[in-house]
């Protein structure tokens, strides 16, 4: 998720939107009137509310087009050759919507010669306003020092190196490097990337920019949690001789790529708010139809059997890195979270009320509290032990792993269900867990979801042979 820093900088678009609205509209009763036939519709109530039809028309049409072809996300690294090229595919687009208006709606009577004209010079004004306001920020920011925002660099790479040049060299693009942390011994930097931990507690940044080949997925894990805490942007310098992941999104400031976490489909205002919904709904009729009665029964059945709480807390990464309290019914004699702590076949910890419970995955039903405070879904990537994301980080491209971290764990999940849970014997384990991760992240849907948690049951019912 990419945060909107700065006072008033975030009115630029709708203003600007407003703006090119005003143009279009304004120009289209100039130009229609310059044809006498088109004079005399103005005269006639039914063709005047076809000119006010052409004002609904083209209000809806540029705002949909305007945002399928991302005509507003220009941004200070964007370049003038970019905006251009935004330019020339919006007049393509709107110039077929604008015949395909005449077409339609017939007795509208506009020469093709004045429609064009029409078009050219709303697109030339347009263009004015588009590049002159780019203009003017870079001046603002340049000259009055505006629009400014507080960076920090980590690492010490090439890619590093060239986007530290880059800020102290274009000043224009309004970006204050306030610290470069990295433990290289070569070059000059503001300290350790230890030190970097301590200097973002005491100052306020907008942007942190990791070159993530040089740091431990603990410390990427850190720099993530800092920044969706204090609602700054973090992004990724990458090592320039691999190739790019598609999990991330990139853009080129000059010629430095650099990623971001890119916004899936999930994370969405309206899919989020329909997922997290259906998550409330499902997670009290679990808990009210089902937890409320059984709970009272497994309390008498696992203190009969062993010492200890009704319910194992651990702490698990969520959303971002966040760690959150998970909860699950105890199935262990012993229950303590450390290197070797997944349970294997015929574990001497797993009580005999504790195998039926993992056998029939009864033991996750607490997690619906969980779901139930926001802290998982019902569905979604399962959440690894602490303990093991620095270990799994190791096998997984970093990307990939930071990928599956943006978004909400599940109490099920795609992985689950084809056989990847539990125990991870070997690196395919763990690889072949993280691709469905990636795939249900990439292909999210409510019916997916549905279908997920039927085959979950499905598979509950049948017994899975990784469930021990």
């Amino acid at each position: 998720m990419e945060y909107k820093r700065g006072r008033y900088s975030w009115l630029l678009r709708p203003f600007l939107i407003v703006i090119d609205l005003l143009i279009i509209n304004i120009s289209a009763f100039y130009f229609f009137n310059l044809n006498d036939e088109v004079l005399h519709f103005f005269s006639n109530d039914y063709l005047n509310n076809k000119y006010l039809l052409y004002i609904i028309y083209s209000v809806i049409f540029w705002l949909t087009s305007t945002f399928f072809l991302k005509f507003y996300n220009v941004y200070r690294y964007t370049s003038a050759l970019n905006i251009v090229s935004l330019i020339f595919k919006q007049f393509l687009v709107y110039s077929i919507l604008m015949f395909a208006f005449i077409g339609l709606f017939r007795s509208i009577n506009i020469q093709a010669f004045d429609t064009l004209n029409y078009l050219f010079i709303v697109f030339f004004i347009i263009s004015l306003v588009k590049l002159l306001s780019y203009y003017l920020l870079k001046a603002f920011r340049l000259r009055l020092k505006g629009n400014i925002r507080r960076v920090v660099i980590i690492g010490g790479n090439e890619g590093a190196i060239e986007l530290k040049n880059l800020f102290l060299d274009k000043k224009e693009l309004g970006y204050n490097l306030v610290g470069m942390y990295s433990n290289s011994k070569l070059g000059e930097y503001s300290g350790s990337v230890e030190d970097s931990f301590k200097f973002l507690k005491e100052t306020n940044v907008d942007e942190i920019y990791c070159a993530i080949d040089e740091l431990t997925e603990k410390q990427v894990n850190e720099y993530v949690k800092y920044a969706n805490a204090n609602h700054c942007n973090i992004k990724f310098i990458p090592n320039t001789k691999k190739l790019f992941t598609k999990r991330l999104k990139t853009d080129f400031y000059n010629y430095q790529p650099i990623l971001s976490i890119q916004e899936v489909a999930l994370n969405n205002d309206f899919n989020k708010l329909t997922k997290r919904l259906f998550d409330i709904v499902f997670s009290l009729l679990v808990i009210i139809f089902i937890l409320s009665w059984l709970s009272i029964i497994l309390l008498i059945l696992i203190k009969l059997e062993s010492k200890g709480p009704l319910f194992y807390k651990h702490k698990r990464n969520g959303i971002n890195y966040k760690e959150f309290t998970c909860y699950k019914f105890r199935s262990l004699r012993s229950n303590q979270e450390g290197k070797g702590a997944y349970v294997t076949q015929h574990d001497n910890r797993v009580t005999k009320t504790g195998k039926f419970l993992r056998k029939t995955s009864i033991d996750e039903l607490p997690q619906f509290i969980n779901v139930l405070k926001g802290d998982m879904s019902v569905v979604g990537p399962r959440p690894h032990m602490i303990s093991y994301t620095e270990e799994y980080s190791k096998i997984i491209d970093k990307y990939n792993f930071i990928f599956r971290h943006n978004v909400k764990p599940g109490v099920t999940g795609l992985a689950q269900i084809k056989g990847y849970r539990g125990e991870i014997k070997n690196d395919n384990d763990i690889v072949n867990r993280i691709k469905y991760d990636i795939f249900y992240i990439e292909n999210w849907s409510l019916i997916l979801d549905l279908k997920i948690i039927v085959q979950t049951l499905i598979n509950i019912i049948k017994g899975d042979a990784n469930a021990y």
